[in-house]
């Protein structure tokens, strides 16, 4: 039987959004929070917001001990090279940033509430604490790159698909990259994305290690390749992201983006609706967490270097919404009067 750690509702369960009206800055915010969350964890005997407290310290760390970031972006970006010298005619930008700290918040509580939730469909109860420690150790994307390519339609020849052959120069891509930053001090990690529809143009020595949603695309309709790596040299986990522009748009400013908020809100209330409440304060203190976020009024914050008109009109300096930024690289395609041969 899985264990319930069941008690009364904690009317006072310590909420990022608490700390976000004071003007502080995004580290004394993350300060604030993990020691008052640890305080709370000590007195409650939850070691899943003890959990939570390192997670936090985890961003801070990143957040102010970013030197590593160079070296790393350094090596990033000799990919970037090599991408101008074999693809002169494609345009690309490379990205990089620290998740922000709403966002990794949203997240981790996140992952609480569907894994709580799908153990007890599948099962009729509740993981054990352990199971659930596990499963909240595979968080390896707090930082994060980006290559988004496009194929300006004057290098189209008679005949093709604008998408499909964007498609194929992104597996070529993906093809290249893994071994490229093996190379570098990097070590790709195995796929737990199984039994999937796998792309003729991915090759095989590759794939396992690909989370491929361009064969297998999002119930939302997300489309985008997926790798993670350990830096041997920094020693974190990175985690790389291979779009087409056509597929950036539709995550970034396309319907999944903009009716994403009404759809989680109807999905979170399924789950709720699901697990009888005071029945699992891990699940009862995650789902509340992130029903507050979700919530967030950005332009009544007072969260020092942000500011915000409304949910959509943000300027956000300090990573808090928007992630902190390590590397931008746009590379413009050439020859855009000239075909290739």
């Amino acid at each position: 039987m899985g264990e319930n750690h069941t008690g009364k509702e904690n009317a006072s369960v310590k909420k990022l959004n608490d700390y976000l009206y004071s003007g502080d800055t995004v580290l004394k915010i993350l300060q604030r929070y993990a020691e008052d969350l640890k305080q709370s964890a000590k007195e409650t005997h939850n070691q899943i917001d003890l959990l939570h407290c390192n997670f936090l310290l985890q961003i801070a760390e990143l957040l102010q001990h970013n030197e590593f970031l160079t070296s790393q972006s350094q090596r990033i970006r000799e990919f970037y090279k090599l991408m101008a010298n074999e693809y002169p005619f494609l345009a690309f930008t490379f990205k990089g940033r620290i998740k922000s700290l709403i966002r990794a918040e949203a997240k981790f509580n996140g992952y609480i509430v569907e894994y709580i939730y799908e153990y007890y469909i599948k099962h009729g109860n509740y993981p054990s604490l352990p199971e659930l420690k596990n499963y909240l150790s595979c968080f390896r994307d707090l930082i994060a790159y980006r290559i988004v390519i496009s194929l300006p339609k004057c290098h189209l020849k008679e005949g093709e698909i604008c998408a499909d052959e964007e498609n194929k120069y992104l597996y070529d891509v993906a093809n290249k990259l893994l071994g490229f930053l093996e190379e570098r001090g990097f070590t790709a990690e195995l796929s737990s994305f199984t039994g999937r529809k796998k792309s003729p143009f991915l090759k095989e020595s590759v794939s396992p290690y690909y989370r491929d949603y361009v064969a297998n695309p999002e119930s939302s309709g997300y489309r985008s390749l997926h790798i993670t790596f350990y830096d041997n040299i920094a020693r974190c986990y990175v985690e790389v992201q291979l779009r087409t522009k056509e597929m950036d748009d539709f995550a970034e400013i396309g319907p999944a983006n903009h009716l994403g908020y009404e759809k989680r809100q109807e999905s979170e209330r399924v789950k709720r609706d699901a697990i009888p409440k005071g029945e699992n304060i891990y699940f009862d203190d995650a789902y509340e967490r992130g029903i507050m976020l979700q919530q967030l009024e950005l332009s009544k914050l007072d969260v020092n270097m942000f500011s915000a008109m409304n949910n959509s009109l943000i300027n956000d300096g300090c990573g808090l919404y928007r992630g902190r930024l390590i590397l931008p690289y746009e590379h413009l395609s050439k020859y855009q009067n000239d075909l290739i041969d």
